[in-house]
Order: structure tokens, then sequence, then C-alpha cells
């Protein structure tokens, strides 16, 4: 008996709420909320508004889901007037 097949879509993190809990928009406009996996709690893997994050949702509850991976920040950083 195989497990419901999850749904994998990607956002950027809006807020971060306690208990390592996330608020995140994903495509379309939708707000989820959304907690970090075991593995990315494991190794620290540190989240922060702005980030781009892979999640897994559930086909019963689309509200809620799991981050999966950080990718790197959408909008660059200023360099503050630093030079190269």
């Amino acid at each position: 008996m195989a497990k419901e097949e999850k749904i994998e879509v990607e956002g950027k993190v809006l807020e971060a709420l306690p208990n390592a809990m996330f608020r995140v928009e994903i495509e379309g406009g939708h707000v989820v909320l959304a907690h970090i996996s075991g593995k990315m709690r494991m190794h620290y893997i540190r989240i922060l508004r702005g980030d781009k994050v892979r999640i897994e949702l559930s086909p019963y509850d689309l509200t809620r889901g799991r981050i999966t991976y950080r990718g790197e920040k959408r909008e660059p950083q200023p360099d503050n007037g630093a030079k190269s």
C-alpha cells in the first residue's frame, strides 16, 4: 500500500513564526503555513525571510506543508557601497 504522492511547489518565505514554522507564498499568490523537514533541522539549515524554498504539500490539506529545500534569495542584497 503506497502513500499518496506529495505535491512539490516553490515559494518565497514571507515571515518566520515560532517553533520553526514559516508563512510561505507559493505560485498563484496562495499563502501556506510550513515547517522545516527533519533533515534540514538536523543539519541546522537556516531559513530567513525572502528565501526561495521548495515545499511538499499533502493532497489532503493544501494549506500546510513541509520545507524540503532552501534555495538562494530572490532579491539581490545591496552591497552598501563596497568596491570589488
